[in-house]
């Protein structure tokens, strides 16, 4: 029975999906941290089999026998010279590596044609300057984001939308997140968009996605943050331009809803002598 599983899980390529591996397929840097991560995965399991191999081989060529002596060897300097440049050379070799998939995971691109952006000089940018700006804020046990320039600071005076726990987000654009936290560390991440960044209270820290397709992303706090760390999850939902500036409006048309009838009560409390 325990090998009629372990064959039938071997078989089923979905038990192991990003069982070893990262995340991918959401955005380029996230697909750049995958090939990288899979490069120096792989590059260590040939080590690996070469020292177990080379281990087991040993302990069967050389195993004690009746009779024999065994002999003193007291080095070997062409060997320990040849494993030395063979480390040296891997290290080169994932140094060259990461340092060419860096600028990928760390420098935007462009966002595709079509998609309704604003020029920003919020860090990190595409070589256009131009962006969508999503400010993220961590709270003891939600998130919250708030969409559009001067999210950081002019939030309330320009009535920004925002929204709790889900992100909406367009397809296609390169989409700049400024991370912030109210109280405790937290980490936003979303492994189909990228690798995680801290949110550090007094400090604010960035990352960006662009994502490649709509759809639904999920995503946790990966920092201890508290007794309900666990229930702090997060949600980007990824909709066409289209869709996304639609949200937008709609939640601005609701802010302003809301903001009518708060003025319209202090109105009416004012003149009953009530405030």
């Amino acid at each position: 029975m325990a090998s009629a599983v372990a064959v039938a899980l071997l078989l089923a390529p979905a038990a192991f999906a990003n069982f070893i591996t990262p995340k991918a397929g959401g955005s380029p840097n996230a697909n750049k941290i995958d090939s990288l991560y899979k490069i120096i995965l792989y590059i260590a399991a040939v080590v690996f089999m070469i020292v177990v191999g080379t281990l087991v081989y040993s302990m069967f060529k050389f195993r004690a026998k009746k009779g024999a002596v065994a002999a003193q060897i007291h080095g070997n300097t062409r060997l320990e010279v040849s494993w030395t440049v063979a480390a040296a050379l891997i290290l080169v070799a994932i140094t060259v590596v990461t340092f060419v998939k860096l600028g990928g995971i760390i420098n935007p691109p462009n966002s595709n044609p079509g998609v309704v952006l604003s020029a920003s000089t919020t860090q990190p940018t595409p070589p256009n300057g131009k962006q969508v700006t999503i400010c993220v804020q961590g709270r003891q046990y939600i998130w919250r984001y708030t969409y559009g320039s001067g999210c950081l600071n002019n939030y309330f005076t320009n009535k920004l939308p925002y929204s709790y726990q889900e992100m909406e987000a367009p397809a296609g654009a390169t989409v700049v997140l400024d991370i912030q936290s109210t109280d405790v560390i937290h980490s936003w991440w979303v492994p189909s968009l990228g690798g995680k960044v801290d949110a550090v209270p007094g400090y604010t820290t960035y990352t960006w996605f662009k994502a490649l397709h709509p759809g639904l992303f999920h995503g946790q706090c990966a920092q201890l943050c508290g007794r309900n760390h666990a229930a702090m999850t997060a949600l980007v939902n990824v909709v066409p331009p289209a869709q996304y500036q639609a949200w937008l409006n709609q939640q601005q048309r609701l802010i302003t809803q809301a903001n009518d009838r708060v003025g319209a009560l202090r109105q009416y409390l004012t003149q009953s002598g009530q405030l």
